[in-house]
């Protein structure tokens, strides 16, 4: 989320406007100059940045073959965002809320739930 769009907001704002479940857009970037794979995202007009190289092969292909997406923001983190996508036809879905991690006198108290995180 750091690099700038070329026009209009930046994407650490359009981040800040996407809500869990909002609708995301996936846009393919087959001449882009760094990666030939390379998908955009985008949430409400704006460009909230690309998915991760790693994963943009893997979907590429799939977008590529013919195969829909569909996508919907899930949370903001650090260093952009998180995005649930599924496809053809199927619903992104968020995953459950978890509970809220306590720290009490600096040490994790983990929830019953998920006791190892």
């Amino acid at each position: 989320m750091a690099f700038p769009n070329k026009r209009g907001p930046t994407r650490r704002f359009g981040i800040s406007l996407c809500r869990p479940g909002d609708a995301i857009q996936l846009v393919r970037e087959p001449k882009h100059p760094a990666d030939e794979n390379a998908i955009a995202v985008f949430g409400h007009d704006i460009q909230l940045g690309y998915v991760r190289s790693e994963r943009a092969a893997f979907v590429a292909r799939i977008l590529d073959g013919g195969h829909e997406a569909s996508a919907i923001f899930q949370e903001a983190t650090q260093f952009g965002c998180v995005i649930r996508v599924a496809f053809d036809g199927e619903a992104p879905t968020l995953p459950p809320v978890r509970a809220a991690v306590r720290q009490v006198d600096g040490e994790f108290w983990p929830d019953a739930i998920y006791p190892e995180e």
